[in-house]
């Protein structure tokens, strides 16, 4: 995986530019591309749900730093099955969906109601949480129903002009996504298998497929 240089900061400045204004982005998690907006801009959001083609109501995780900013975006506290999972798998392929504080825009919400947090150990990906300040979208880069991009070439082909700006990190070995647990009243669940396998997973809580 390639490390940030000097050369790269220009494109963060323009990816934090096109954040600020609105603008969406394309940057590299540890597993695939992502579509990057400022969640907490309404008419971004909308924008970036008409790139996808996708249908409001299925949710989009958050990039965070780490704990202390999804505590944040979290309705009470984070339960200790989650605190076990983030400290063993953070920064890296996990998605915590946890119960959604209520200044979140709707749309960022899954079935559950929850909103998925990841904190990603890609370089480029945990600079831009830092820099920007809030959280960014961390939905993959691809139209609903299409592979997501393992390089920032395939995104460029799914959108074109429409992406403000593209940081590249490299290609990704384009496999599996992150993992997706969630937790809801007391029970932890396996949503979407990824890079941490189940068994990984059942050796700190106790989750159910």
């Amino acid at each position: 995986m390639s490390e940030p240089g000097a050369d790269s900061r220009p494109a963060v400045a323009d990816a934090l530019a096109a954040l600020e204004g609105g603008g969406c982005i394309v940057y590299p998690t540890e597993t695939v591309y992502g579509l990057g907006v400022d969640a907490s801009s309404a008419s971004a959001l909308g924008a970036l749900l008409q790139l996808k083609g996708r249908d409001e109501g299925k949710g989009m995780s958050l990039l965070v730093t780490g704990l202390t900013a999804a505590a944040e975006l979290v309705a009470g506290a984070i339960p200790p099955a989650a605190l076990r999972l983030t400290a063993s798998f953070w920064p890296g392929p996990l998605t915590v969906v946890l119960p959604a504080a209520s200044h979140l825009d709707c749309r960022l919400l899954g079935p559950g109601g929850g909103i998925g947090l990841r904190c990603s150990s890609d370089p480029l990906a945990a600079e831009l949480a830092r820099a920007f300040g809030r959280p960014i979208t961390s939905t993959s880069a691809n139209p609903a129903g299409r592979r997501p991009a393992a390089a920032p070439a395939a995104a460029r082909e799914y959108f074109g002009h429409r992406v403000a700006v593209y940081l590249d990190g490299g290609s990704r070995s384009g496999g599996s996504q992150s993992t997706v647990v969630e937790f809801s009243r007391g029970r932890t669940y396996l949503r979407r298998s990824g890079e941490i396998d189940a068994g990984a997973l059942s050796a700190l809580v106790k989750v159910e497929v």
